[in-house]
């Protein structure tokens, strides 16, 4: 076992609290933040014990949303037990199958898999937002200029932040001033969050990984899933999920703009976000995802809505120095 999937020392006892003290703990996953889950394993029950260790993780948003969610008739996992001075929180267990792996392995179901998650978010949209913090100007520019604290340094560029701000100043307002209603914007909405579970009330979907969640525009978690980090969304597949949230949501026509912008806005933020992990946090993997991150930037930034912000690219970024510029440190 790897000495950081090791279970804390306070889990034992917590768990015997909860009426678990028989289970197995084994580990399930790491995070790219501090927080670690481990699987308990106690005859025929199952759960998940999340570590988020304070101060460096705080529990208490992932409880709340979950709570929420589920008063909303989603699936959350149900909050079975806390110790939030530990920060250790036992939660039901969705089991193994992710949306990610599940279409790579079942590629005909791609598109209902997908239409499902489509659909959820149409439906979460019509429901009144959380109790959460607004997704303001100051989070989009704290979230773009992750670029240039980190990725443009790695790469040897000497980045005009100063310009770089001014340039999202230019598009925001598209953002802020959308005619589409404040809704709950879950922010990590994708198919490595996303579990198939037998649900059906819940389209069978079963929500992960929602505690950074803000009060926000509605394409936000349509980037999320259909411009995904992680995994290639073919293109034509991409345009028919946002024809079905059309059809299902009639969202103003201001809403292909402002999916671009928050697209680019997004997919900067995770090339700085992948770069800090592996200069930072000493996690390198991260970096073969940039390739994919790049091309889904560029392409958000030949939408005329963000101009400004291409015209920045092409003067300060250039192509080589893109794409492939950090592949020599990324692991085989």
């Amino acid at each position: 076992m790897a000495t950081d999937m090791i279970p804390p020392p306070a889990a034992p006892g917590f768990l015997k609290r909860a009426g678990w003290g028989g289970g197995a703990i084994v580990p399930l996953a790491g995070d790219a933040s501090f927080r670690r889950y481990f699987r308990v394993v106690d005859g025929s029950r199952r759960a998940v014990l999340m570590d988020a260790p304070p101060p460096h993780e705080d529990p208490r948003p992932f409880i709340a949303l979950a709570e929420h969610l589920l008063g909303e008739g989603f699936a959350a996992p149900a909050i079975l037990a806390r110790d939030l001075d530990e920060g250790l929180v036992l939660i039901e267990d969705f089991g193994d199958v992710r949306v990610k792996e599940y279409v790579e392995d079942h590629p005909g179901e791609e598109r209902d898999v997908y239409a499902r998650a489509i659909a959820l978010l149409a439906d979460l949209h019509k429901r009144p937002a959380a109790s959460v913090p607004p997704y303001d100007r100051a989070v989009y520019q704290r979230e773009t200029g992750l670029l240039t604290e980190w990725y443009c340094p790695a790469a040897g560029i000497e980045a005009d932040a100063a310009g770089y701000a001014r340039a999202w100043d230019a598009v925001l307002p598209l953002v802020e001033g959308a005619a589409s209603p404040v809704v709950t914007v879950l922010r990590d909405y994708h198919a490595e969050n996303i579990m198939l579970i037998d649900r059906p009330s819940a389209r069978g979907l079963g929500l992960l990984d929602f505690q950074d969640a803000l009060a926000g525009h509605p394409a936000y978690d349509l980037v999320s899933l259909l411009q995904d980090a992680r995994r290639d969304v073919p293109p034509e597949l991409e345009a028919d999920m946002l024809a079905l949230y059309r059809d299902l949501a009639a969202p103003p026509e201001d809403f292909d703009a402002v999916y671009a912008v928050l697209g680019a806005q997004r997919n900067a933020k995770i090339i700085g976000i992948f770069t800090r992990l592996w200069k930072r946090d000493g996690k390198p993997r991260y970096l073969s995802f940039l390739p994919r991150m790049w091309g889904l930037l560029e392409r958000d930034l030949a939408h005329p809505a963000l101009a400004p912000v291409a015209e920045w690219f092409a003067a300060h970024i250039p192509s080589e120095k893109r794409h492939d510029a950090l592949a020599e440190f990324s692991p085989a």
